[in-house]
């Protein structure tokens, strides 16, 4: 992987690019990125770059951006922000998956786009950072965990304790109409 590219352009809105356009290109085509994504809602706009070389029969892309994200504690059930972060590359394959010839089958290539058609950088970008995302989301080490009702009015009590009459999460009170 290259380091970041100096210097960068002007930050512009991404817009996808005919793939045709980018072939005529001598250079790789280079994006300064600080703009929100419309599938991705974060706090702050993503900052990064974006580089993207058309190499028949593949498109080189790379890239690094980050941004910082609110996310809902899988535990505590508060929000709390979090930042994401990627530098990565990847090569696309410009043709149909079946037509990958047997000395690159082997290699990395796992997406394919049609040579006919457009690259969209906001999209790759948003795939990259979606893939940064935790797979269970924590607050932190210091979480309170689930809030428990510690005096259940007297209405409540006998559906919402235990039958050793511990309380118990309020989130399974949904579940009590199945009783």
């Amino acid at each position: 992987m290259t380091r970041r590219p100096s210097p960068l352009p002007e930050p512009s809105l991404l817009r996808p690019v005919p793939l045709q356009e980018l072939r005529l290109l001598q250079e790789p085509r280079l994006w300064a990125v600080e703009q929100q994504l419309d599938d991705l809602e974060s706090l702050t706009p993503v900052r990064g770059w974006l580089s993207v070389r058309h190499a028949e029969p593949v498109l080189e892309v790379e890239g690094e951006a980050e941004t910082i994200v609110t996310l809902c504690c899988d535990c505590c059930l508060s929000d709390y922000n979090h930042a994401l972060h990627f530098r990565g590359e990847e090569r696309l394959w410009l043709g149909e998956a079946d037509q990958l010839g047997d000395d690159l089958a082997d290699c990395e290539l796992i997406e394919s786009l049609d040579p006919r058609g457009d690259f969209d950088p906001a999209r790759w970008l948003f795939e990259q950072l979606s893939l940064q995302l935790p797979l269970q989301n924590r607050c932190g080490p210091d979480c309170p965990g689930p809030a428990l009702l510690e005096h259940p009015e007297a209405s409540l009590e006998s559906s919402s304790t235990t039958d050793g009459g511990d309380p118990i999460d309020p989130r399974w009170s949904a579940l009590r109409q199945w009783r």
